[in-house]
């Protein structure tokens, strides 16, 4: 995994793939490496390595592979030239819930990791700051003291493995990992015992993490789904065996807003956000600025409504698959609230194309104006579909919507003498 101490890349690279019989039976069941038994098959199991090329992967944020990778023996290898910012290679496809299994090798002193819901973006330079990662390391023979949430097996920088169930075989012979992701139930497993268990997305998950090394980084760990990623960190490491069962999602009915605090909620901006009498109220604040209240989850595919009511300007949004950047500006896109004649049900990208799609002049009047509004937006695929007060506003396909994902979140525009309130808050994952 990244590392705040400086590593040095070994000078001679390391062949760490043979391809002699006594590496072939150290794989888990004594099968041919980078093969499916017919019951594996059954099972629903894919490999993510055929043995001889690197079909399927690619750079990170990249379309084409020209990180520091090849392949040796039948294996996948680190050549060991890459660095915290570079040598990260991803697979073509995104995974939401699954079991992942892989044997691996690293060399004396090895630094390496696998990631998964990795994002790409722009804007992230590194996929650690998306994704969680089972850390591999040669913790015997590594050149400086490791914390324990640095070590092997560790989800790196969050959660500790129980040491005592750990069995790992010496450096330069194979082991075996598996990750579990099921609806946010995590299990990390070494050499077929599990040594790792916890829930993602839980109150003591976001504790953890807004208190440690990703405090600064507000989209690590959020996304449902992303790329599986390998990483190069300037160690020779190998990996074969490479397979992945994926898991069916589970839906579920959220209710946003608790009618007592802001729980759930992250606020961005100098803006107002605050509960009176049950209610969830926006407001501007003496910057005038642009404001936010986004969910600390993320709702890819999801049935959506909201009340609301606009007192003085009314001029608000709520976000669908957004992120926060980091000059605390939200990415994505709007559905649009806003005062009579200002397009309230249309879609606008707040980078980049702006106004996507608005509203008929004539469904303007389906706003209630000083009244309770109920918006109702559907978001599934790359298909957006809203309805203010029961009557369809717009019904939008856009790919690029469809390949985003993200968190909702309720908008404040500038300009001051803004005043909007929310109630019934409601959402079924779809």
């Amino acid at each position: 995994m990244m590392f705040t101490i400086k590593k040095q890349t070994p000078k001679i690279l390391l062949t760490l793939c043979s391809i002699v019989a006594v590496s072939f039976t150290a794989c888990i069941g004594g099968e041919k490496p980078n093969t499916l038994t017919e019951k594996e098959k059954q099972e629903g199991w894919q490999l993510l390595f055929d043995g001889e090329t690197l079909n399927g992967w690619r750079d990170y944020n990249g379309t084409s592979l020209t990180e520091p990778w090849h392949v040796v023996d039948g294996c996948i290898q680190a050549k060991g030239d890459g660095s915290d910012a570079s040598g990260y290679i991803v697979t073509e496809k995104q995974y939401e819930n699954f079991e992942l299994s892989w044997d691996w090798k690293l060399s004396k002193g090895g630094n390496s990791g696998m990631l998964y819901h990795v994002v790409e973006r722009p804007q992230y330079k590194v996929p650690y700051v998306t994704g969680p990662e089972y850390q591999l390391i040669d913790t015997p023979n590594f050149a400086e003291k490791l914390e324990a949430w640095q070590d092997l097996g560790a989800d790196y920088a969050m959660h500790i493995p129980d040491t005592t169930k750990m069995k790992v075989n010496p450096q330069g012979e194979w082991n075996n990992s598996k990750i579990v992701f099921d609806n946010g139930h995590v299990e990390h497993w070494l050499n077929g015992v599990k040594i790792l268990e916890f829930e993602a997305w839980t109150d003591d998950w976001f504790e953890r993490k807004n208190s440690g090394k990703w405090k600064d980084a507000p989209e690590y760990g959020l996304a449902k789904k992303g790329v599986l990623c390998l990483q190069d960190h300037g160690y020779p490491a190998s990996f074969r065996n490479i397979k992945i069962k994926e898991l069916p999602a589970k839906l579920k009915e959220v209710n946003l807003f608790n009618g007592t605090d802001l729980k759930g909620w992250d606020v961005y901006g100098t803006e107002k956000w605050y509960v009176q009498d049950g209610l969830l109220v926006c407001e501007s604040g003496p910057d005038k600025q642009y404001g936010y209240l986004a969910t600390r989850e993320y709702y890819d595919n999801f049935d959506l409504t909201v009340e609301f009511k606009q007192e003085a300007d009314g001029n608000s949004g709520v976000f669908i698959r957004s992120f926060i950047e980091e000059d605390v500006k939200v990415n994505g896109w709007q559905v649009e609230v806003a005062p009579k004649g200002h397009g309230t049900g249309g879609i606008y990208e707040s980078y980049g194309r702006g106004w996507l799609i608005q509203i008929p002049k004539e469904k303007e009047e389906f706003l209630k104006v000083g009244d309770w509004n109920t918006m109702r937006i559907l978001v599934q695929g790359n298909k957006v579909t809203t309805w203010l007060n029961g009557q369809e506003m717009v019904n939008f396909d856009d790919e690029k919507i469809g390949a985003g994902q993200g968190r909702i979140a309720l908008q404040i525009h500038d300009g001051g003498g803004i005043k909007v309130l929310w109630r019934n808050l409601k959402l079924k994952t779809l």
